[in-house]
């Protein structure tokens, strides 16, 4: 049975290439039956296979190749990236992204709404020290981490304290660099989460224990 996913990565790349050259609405809206069949359509697929893989109620998202340029300097219309995100029940979220210079999969929270922030901030104290000997087992390992967002660590955590990176975070991700080759992206995927799991488990805890 042939494989539906052996061309996404190329084919992305390939095609996100050309847009990176050509970003504008006149490209873009030519090769639209491309992006459909070639991205589109493969990645909603992935989406569904991995989705239920990792459990009931898993909820799936593309993101839209529209940039949001509302606010933004820079005007080109379309990103050259391919994002894809699982939300499971419980807010934990999985990543995958492809552009012509990466292809990476990654755990986390993109983003603390207010009311985790204050339960994450008020958690860090008591709780924090398995999210960050988690983490440090991942940056041990050559994974990525999301730069914090804030130069001072924000309260009840001091500067100088060993948790202050963590307080100086609005949000917390790792990311894998995969392969651009090989068998199963489903598995391959999956397989990047399983390594990313310590931590995304001591994060839900941490936020669990905030609640």
């Amino acid at each position: 049975m042939p494989d539906p996913f052996d061309r996404l990565i190329p084919e992305a790349r390939a095609f996100l290439a050309e847009l990176a050259a050509n970003n504008s609405r006149d490209w873009f809206t030519a090769q639209k039956a491309r992006y459909d069949t070639e991205l589109k359509r493969p990645a909603e697929l992935l989406l569904d296979q991995v989705a239920a893989r990792l459990g009931p109620g898993t909820a799936t998202k593309l993101f839209r190749a529209q940039r949001d340029v509302r606010f933004s300097k820079d005007k080109t219309p379309y990103n050259t990236h391919l994002h894809l995100l699982w939300t499971t029940p419980e807010g934990a979220q999985w990543f995958f992204g492809v552009s012509p210079d990466y292809v990476t999969a990654g755990g986390g929270r993109m983003g603390f709404d207010a009311a985790t922030l204050a339960r994450y901030r008020a958690s860090l104290p008591q709780q924090g020290e398995g999210l960050r000997a988690a983490l440090a087992a991942l940056a041990d390992q050559g994974l990525r981490l999301s730069e914090p967002e804030l130069k001072r660590p924000a309260p009840p955590v001091a500067p100088g304290d060993a948790l202050a990176d963590l307080a100086r975070r609005k949000s917390l991700t790792a990311w894998i660099d995969l392969p651009p080759d090989g068998e199963d992206l489903p598995g391959r995927i999956l397989t990047a989460f399983e390594r990313l799991r310590p931590m995304q488990s001591a994060l839900s805890q941490l936020l669990e224990k905030g609640a």
